[in-house]
């Protein structure tokens, strides 16, 4: 037979190396994925490629029962399996019954409002990364008993890089430390540097560390494989389309009632124990023939495909594998979320593609499902097993998933598992409800949806802008808060955005050098894995580079996410929940672009505060108030993202606190302007300065050596500085001095301003304040006795009677 990798190694030169059973257990696809070209799809995981029930759950029992095996029967005993979303779930569970006696969770992308986070990770490569723990027993991995936690077991179809795996350990052994891991997979395919990632972890820890597979070998990779990959899957779908559309009248599905048992969990979702194992066992055979006869008898089904739910696994698995030892000609599968390009070639592993809208009301929003390797597979009887959440109008409209099934069988069946819901806590035991799943791009910003998760609520369909005339007088008149509104975005013209373009042009080294200093800092002084959190937004465009940074130089792929800060309200308290349920803090490094007087690092350390485990100190691109110790630079410098707003910051607004848009549990808001699109740079700035690494490295080892014995102690010379101008210019509220280009600019695009000042000689890196201060009618004032480049003035006592008929603020008084 064909090698189902041959069509994808001919044309990629993809490579599997290692034991002889891998080319057994895997084939070789395209993903429809920027983050990774292949995808190793198995043959013996019942996800995308219709398999025997009996073949797939004896390759996890037989995994499970090695590691009993390996534990003995008194650790076996006091063991826990964890199994993975959505891909390994039906795995997980056979593991834990081959263990016989471990409880089982698999983590879900499914959040719960009852159910608090025991933790969660993420899955970088993933096309949906975060994973959320719900146990319903909120002691489920403390299980031990008086010797302590016992094992815990961590299931996976495949252990390539080893990262997910290793975001799991860290934040469990963060939150319930024990002396003993085992990692559970199909296939190993690591390299020897994600091993030694593995044993650094395992040394760093003292823990134990065993993996158990059923093969071992590499992927190799050419190093161009994901342009290539990308550039494929274009061509592809340029030549042929989808193959798996025919044209067929919808026929209503069969539904079957299956006499599930009241109260037994649809799986393990929020934890599934040994006598939930066992009632299902006893349930199996009168649900098996419930099946039979609604669909007529063993010949009248015919051949028989029970298609599971994505994370729904196991229990169409377990019923595919009763209606197996009733004698019926049946296969397991499952629906996906994944998109994979389908070639119709005995080569590739997914032949065909139907392709319908989610319908289970998914957290993360609408999107396209998938089930592969269905039509064409001469199957003459489908039943699709849902659960209760599933069960939805969607599921049954024109284009929906039992439509499409239409199209690939003679027969579609339906069975719907009641979904479990745990009863909420007890007040005495009440937590905050789970919190949503980062937003991304597209969907949410411009940027790649690896660069930044953003951890705030989409408010791009409120109105919330206002003049800025407006806003300063509402906010200096104590009737509002700068953050409850959003000034109207400004639109630079020509010669400003030239202007912009000319900054890119001469300081992207200088950037590139600041980034790669901060960042090799953050990663030598703060933590060897930092998860990166820029304050939005103007620390944003800084994390996208200080990703880029750890990535290119370490081959590092740090998490990064923005949350929102406010001046006088304090850091988004939900953002840091989810945070320490997805992360250790003290591996936090809260990013921002520059310090101008320290007000936000001050306001970061008082609200952190209350958040024990965070680590206040902020990392900056630039330090000109002498604020922090961790920084790329301390001059004060144009920066050119600080020139522009929105475009070049993903296209998202500065972050919205209002009392009647943002509730208890809501992160704070911002809108995405998307209708901006057409004037967006912000992936243009940040392939500007990563173009420049390489060219900057030496300087930067350089740099990172003097400041390691170099005396970085903050000083506040800003903060000081910020006090005398406001004393010698009349103003009395420090409030209202922002010094430092990057401030400067700010007061131009979003405030009142009533002068510049300006240091003598300053040169290029003023020419775009001067352009803005022309335009809108400021003086600016030349001074030789200024710590910074510029400082910006707010008009102290502004109203709109301030301002001429031409709405340019007045000049100082």
């Amino acid at each position: 037979m064909v090698w189902t990798g041959t069509w994808v190694s001919d044309r990629l030169g993809i490579e599997l190396a290692g034991d002889d059973e891998l080319r057994d257990l895997l084939g070789l696809a395209l993903r429809r994925n920027p983050k990774r070209a292949h995808l190793l799809v198995s043959g013996v995981l019942g996800k995308h490629v219709p398999q025997l029930p009996s073949v797939v759950h004896g390759h996890g029992v037989t995994l499970g029962r090695r590691v009993r095996a390996l534990l003995g029967p008194e650790e076996a005993a006091r063991a826990v399996v964890l199994g993975y979303a959505e891909t390994a779930t039906a795995l997980g569970h056979a593991v834990a019954d081959g263990l016989e006696s471990a409880p089982y969770l698999h983590s879900t992308r499914r959040p719960v409002a009852s159910v608090p986070s025991a933790g969660g990770f993420e899955e970088s490569h993933s096309h949906a990364t975060s994973h959320l723990l719900l146990p319903e027993d909120p002691a489920f991995f403390d299980r031990g008993g008086e010797a302590g936690r016992g094992p815990l077991v961590l299931v996976d179809d495949e252990f390539s890089t080893g990262n997910t795996v290793l975001n799991t350990l860290r934040d469990l052994h963060a939150r319930h430390p024990r002396t003993h891991y085992v990692i559970v997979a199909l296939v190993d395919m690591r390299a020897p540097g994600d091993a030694d990632r593995l044993a650094a972890f395992a040394e760093e820890t003292g823990a134990r560390i065993d993996v158990v597979a059923h093969a071992r070998g590499t992927v190799r990779l050419p190093d161009d494989v994901l342009a290539r990959g990308l550039r494929l899957v274009e061509e592809q779908d340029g030549r042929t389309a989808d193959p798996l559309v025919p044209c067929a009248p919808a026929v209503a599905p069969v539904r079957l009632e299956l006499g599930w048992p009241a109260g037994l969990p649809d799986g393990g979702r929020h934890g599934f124990t040994p006598d939930h194992r066992d009632r299902l066992r006893q349930a199996l055979p009168a649900m098996a023939a419930r099946i039979v006869d609604g669909l007529g008898g063993p010949e009248r089904a015919g051949r028989v495909l029970v298609l599971g739910f994505e994370e729904l696994m196991y229990a169409p698995l377990v019923l595919a594998g009763a209606l197996e030892e009733a004698g019926l000609d049946v296969r397991f599968s499952t629906t996906t979320r994944s998109p994979v390009l389908a070639v119709d070639d005995p080569g590739y592993a997914i032949r065909t593609r139907l392709a319908f809208p989610a319908h289970d009301d998914p957290a993360d929003g609408p999107g396209e499902r998938y089930a592969y390797n269905v039509a064409g597979g001469g199957f003459d009887t489908v039943l699709a097993v849902v659960d209760s959440a599933a069960d939805t109008p969607a599921l049954h409209a024109p284009g929906g998933l039992l439509a499409q099934l239409a199209t690939a069988a003679p027969r579609v069946a339906l069975a719907v598992v009641p979904a479990h819901t745990p009863a909420p806590r007890t007040p005495d035991r009440q937590e905050p409800p789970v919190l949503p799943a980062p937003l991304r791009g597209p969907d949410f910003s411009s940027y790649e949806p690896d660069d930044v998760g953003w951890l705030l609520q989409d408010l791009s369909a409120v109105r919330l802008e206002a003049p800025v005339e407006e806003r300063e007088e509402a906010v200096q008149r104590g009737g509002a808060h700068y953050a409850e509104s959003l000034p109207v975005e400004y639109q630079p013209t020509e010669e400003y955005q030239e202007l912009y373009r000319d900054a890119l042009a001469g300081s992207a080294a200088r950037i590139a050098r600041a980034v790669g200093t901060v960042t090799e800092l953050v990663l030598a002084e703060r933590s060897p894995r930092p998860v990166l959190v820029s304050l939005a937004r103007a620390g944003t465009p800084v994390g996208v580079l200080m990703r880029r940074w750890a990535r290119h130089r370490h081959g590092t792929e740090l998490p990064h996410y923005a949350v929102s800060i406010v001046r006088g309200r304090g850091i988004d308290a939900n953002a840091l929940r989810w945070l320490a349920a997805h992360h250790d803090p003290a591996d936090v490094v809260f990013v921002d672009g520059w310090t101008g007087k320290g007000a936000i690092t001050r306001e970061l350390a008082d609200a952190l505060a209350e958040f024990p485990g965070f680590d206040p100190e902020i990392a900056v691109l630039a330090d000109p108030g002498s604020c922090v110790r961790t920084y790329g630079t301390r001059e004060d410098f144009l920066i050119p993202s600080a020139c522009l707003n929105s475009t070049v910051s993903g296209l998202i607004s500065r972050t919205v606190l209002r009392d009647d848009l943002v509730g208890p549990h809501d992160y704070h808001g911002a809108k995405f302007y998307r209708e901006l699109s057409g004037s967006d740079v912000s992936r243009d700035f940040v392939a500007a300065v990563e173009a420049r690494f390489d060219e900057v490295a030496d300087a930067v080892d350089q740099q990172v050596k003097e400041a390691a014995s170099a005396d970085r102690a903050p000083t506040w010379e800003g903060w000081a500085a910020v006090e005398r101008i406001s004393e010698e210019q009349g103003i009395h509220d420090v409030n209202l001095v922002k010094p430092g280009v990057g401030e400067t600019t700010r007061v131009l695009l979003r405030r009142v301003p009533w002068k510049i000042l300006a240091r003598r000689g300053a040169g290029a890196d003023l020419a775009h304040i001067r352009l803005l201060a022309e335009q809108r009618g400021v003086p600016v004032e030349e001074r030789d006795d200024l710590p910074y480049t510029c400082v910006g003035l707010i008009h102290p006592r502004y109203t709109r009677g301030a301002t001429g008929a031409d709405g340019k603020a007045v000049g100082s008084a």
